[in-house]
């Protein structure tokens, strides 16, 4: 049974930074990719980030290039995203997911279905 795990989310001030982790169970990360989306008040679904090991794939929305990193934890089944310089249009909900597909290319991230998610966790950027 695949569970994905999202942990990090909080309130923090313009300009400030937050790290999210994803706990993967029940999936390998070298054969899946991970990624993130989220959802903001009244707005549909953006696909954020996506890392896929397979191939050394990523994908960044154009809201978060420059800004947001995508990592696997080492020694540990996790997925992190770094979110560095945050807007108040970052506020959302951030959702891990994952693609049951192998050999995945990341460019794919903002098009496909997603299998599996997380719960959410909330992100808030106020002053």
């Amino acid at each position: 049974q695949v569970q994905l795990v999202e942990t990090g989310g909080g309130l923090v001030q313009p300009g400030g930074s937050l790290r999210l982790s994803c706990e993967v169970r029940g999936l390998v990360l070298d054969y899946y990719p991970i990624g993130w989306f989220r959802r903001a008040p009244g707005k549909g679904r953006e696909a954020v980030s996506c890392l896929s090991l397979w191939d050394d794939s990523t994908y960044f929305a154009d809201s978060v290039k420059g800004r947001f990193t995508i990592s696997k934890d080492k020694g540990k089944n996790t997925v992190s995203l770094q979110m560095n310089s945050l807007k108040p249009e970052d506020t959302a909900v951030y959702y891990c997911a994952t693609v049951f597909t192998q050999k995945f290319h990341c460019s794919e991230w903002g098009t496909v279905d997603y299998n599996y998610w997380g719960q959410g966790t909330q992100v808030s950027v106020s002053s």
